[in-house]
């Protein structure tokens, strides 16, 4: 799937790594550095709603840009699992998740950062989504995260 997804062969692709979890692994520090990036521009913002819509903003563009490998990550239960077990990236998503969430982690919180994980994870690899540009998307994404966060839309 990740070389169907890319363009090239699964020799390619093996040529250049070990096993899957090597590849997920570089794929994943790829994401991880530009997530570091936006995480430290919003955590640098003067208040929290700036900081959250730094942040989103900077999500919602990644995840956008990165389609189609966030589809071929999605449908593949071995990088879910590479993923979840990689510590650098369990790090960053909990600082992701402590800068959207109240910091007392209540319910309503809680349900509204997996909503927004949920709907940029999922709409942008939608087939209903497919034919859209990608400031559409973006500018679609931030509407919907912003009033999932009470955030100045």
């Amino acid at each position: 799937m990740i070389a169907e997804a890319v363009g090239v062969t699964k020799a390619a692709i093996y040529h250049q790594f070990k096993s899957k979890d090597s590849l997920v692994v570089a794929v994943v520090e790829v994401v991880l550095a530009r997530l570091e990036e936006a995480l430290d521009e919003a955590e640098a913002q003067s208040s929290r709603v700036q900081a959250r819509e730094v942040l989103l903003a900077k999500v919602i563009e990644l995840a956008v840009e990165r389609r189609r490998w966030v589809h071929a990550l999605q449908g593949d239960p071995v990088m879910t699992r590479v993923i979840a077990a990689h510590e650098p990236f369990l790090d960053l998503i909990n600082r992701v998740y402590a800068l959207l969430l109240d910091q007392g982690g209540d319910p309503a919180s809680q349900v509204r950062g997996a909503i927004a994980a949920s709907a940029i994870g999922g709409a942008i690899v939608h087939p209903l989504v497919a034919d859209l540009d990608d400031d559409t998307l973006r500018a679609e994404l931030m509407s919907i995260t912003r009033r999932l966060f009470d955030l100045p839309g």
